[in-house]
């Protein structure tokens, strides 16, 4: 019987442009689809305001609506999920898209970009994941800012190992 070929995406939001330096080298690495999830209010990457709106949006569960994407995640057996760290948790995109595609039944692994401390971020990603396999986390330190060929290597070995585990 031939082997299924396990169809891959890797989500992720990004405002600085740190996560989706990380989602863009593991999606290469990988071969997977890349779905890059998008506010329809977006928040500036620029001055302390990023904090506030985005700290707000954590700390009070908001779920910013989404600019509309045409892949269906649900379609996919593997998924990479990548967020920055906000107020010690994922950011508020990533709490739309949970709460609005149903997935059940996946193999996930998580990667988030922070400035040193991750906080909650990949306990709480679980629990909005239940229900799927979390195949493990990893995380970057600023890593456009922070040693970023050494973290672009990292991301490399981690997601081919997260592969391998699953073929």
């Amino acid at each position: 019987m031939e082997d299924k070929k396990l169809s891959t995406l890797v989500v992720y939001y990004s405002l600085e442009g740190n996560t989706k330096m990380m989602a863009e080298t593991i999606s290469k690495e990988i071969g997977g689809d890349t779905l890059r999830l998008e506010t329809k209010k977006a928040i500036s990457p620029h001055g302390v305001m990023k904090f506030i709106r985005g700290g707000g949006q954590v700390i009070f569960k908001k779920e910013p609506e989404l600019v509309k994407y045409d892949i269906n995640p649900e379609d996919y057996d593997v998924l990479f999920i990548g967020t920055p760290t906000w107020a010690g948790n994922f950011a508020p995109a990533l709490r739309t898209f949970f709460s609005k595609t149903n997935l059940k039944d996946k193999k996930i692994a998580l990667f988030n970009c922070n400035g040193g401390q991750r906080g909650k971020t990949f306990e709480n990603m679980a629990k909005s994941l239940e229900g799927n396999e979390i195949l493990g986390g990893i995380e970057f330190d600023v890593p456009l800012r922070n040693d970023r060929e050494g973290n672009i290597k990292q991301a490399k070995i981690w997601s081919k190992e997260i592969i391998s585990k699953i073929k």
